[in-house]
């Protein structure tokens, strides 16, 4: 069995047989208004993480991460702007350590750029560092109103699929999470509800679909 990296979220990481494959792009798919931040901020945990930033500012962002109440880690944190986006984050990512998280957020940004050519061209090159240095991806994509054309070829490239979902009734939110691509192993059939309060965690007790 290939070497699995903890997600940091123990039921999912166990029904994944203990993590997502080293070496695997995950594309975390949600709408904007939902909680994947948790996600992102619970994974920093796990190991030493870069965390680029494509919207807010690294202050915004590490000032969320220490209000989070879950268990996070000290991630090193860069706000890329400027006019040259994909060029900077090649940059960073290509000195990325081995066994590390790789975290970009959002990867919309980057997807807008043009040509498309260029966005391929870096997703190759994240690839093949992702791949030697054994380390795992996570790539937030929002599923909101302007979905990015090449978030497509963003799927593609993803070893792993989750797709969260966030519904409010009334006065309850619940999440919903399905990985309906999952290379290197087998992925859940059923979808997973997500209790996410005071901690991440998984009820599976009920059948939700």
């Amino acid at each position: 069995m290939a070497n699995r990296l903890r997600t940091g979220i123990d039921v999912l990481d166990r029904k994944l047989g203990g993590g997502i494959p080293a070496g695997s792009i995950v594309a975390l798919c949600a709408e904007p208004a939902s909680q994947a931040e948790l996600f992102l901020y619970e994974l920093t945990a796990t190991r030493g993480t870069l965390y680029l930033s494509l919207d807010r500012t690294a202050a915004s962002v590490t000032e969320s991460i220490e209000q989070t109440p879950t268990k996070t880690g000290d991630p090193t944190i860069r706000h890329i702007s400027g006019e040259a986006p994909l060029d900077n984050a090649g940059k960073l990512v290509s000195a990325l350590p081995e066994s590390s998280n790789l975290i970009i957020d959002p990867l919309d940004v980057l997807e807008a750029q043009e040509p498309p050519s260029r966005f391929r061209s870096f997703m190759n090159d994240m690839q093949n560092h992702i791949v030697n240095t054994q380390s795992l991806a996570m790539l937030h994509c929002l599923t909101g109103r302007n979905v990015p054309p090449l978030r497509d070829s963003t799927e593609h490239f993803a070893d792993v699929v989750f797709q969260l979902e966030t519904e409010v009734t009334g006065d309850q939110v619940e999440n919903r999470l399905a990985i309906p691509k999952f290379r290197g192993g087998r992925a859940p059939n059923d979808v997973i509800k997500l209790d996410l309060v005071e901690q991440v965690s998984i009820d599976t007790s009920r059948d939700i679909a």
